[in-house]
């Protein structure tokens, strides 16, 4: 497998990056997440999300236990296809 992880800081704009170095590869963005990308796995251009920063971003609207409830059932729970972004349960 052939990851490539991504520097802490300007997570948005390092998303940017990827998807630009990428371009030619259709990679499945999550919309409301882009703080939370970690990384790219590169075999099958899937974006890396950290779990905690998505939660964090969901706590933002709603409580700690409906944004895992919400994270679990409605994001990370969701196949659409090969393409599916890669879903790291981090301990941040």
């Amino acid at each position: 497998m052939n990851i490539k992880t991504i520097n802490q800081t300007k997570m948005s704009s390092k998303k940017i990056e990827i998807i630009e170095q990428y371009c030619d590869d259709e990679i499945l963005k999550v919309d409301g997440f882009d703080d939370a990308v970690i990384g790219i796995e590169e075999n099958d251009m899937r974006l890396i999300y950290s779990v905690s920063k998505c939660l964090k971003i969901l706590e933002q609207e709603m409580s700690e236990l409906d944004a895992l409830e919400y994270f679990t059932f409605n994001v990370s729970g969701a196949y659409v296809g090969k393409k599916t972004p890669i879903w790291c349960w981090d301990t941040q």
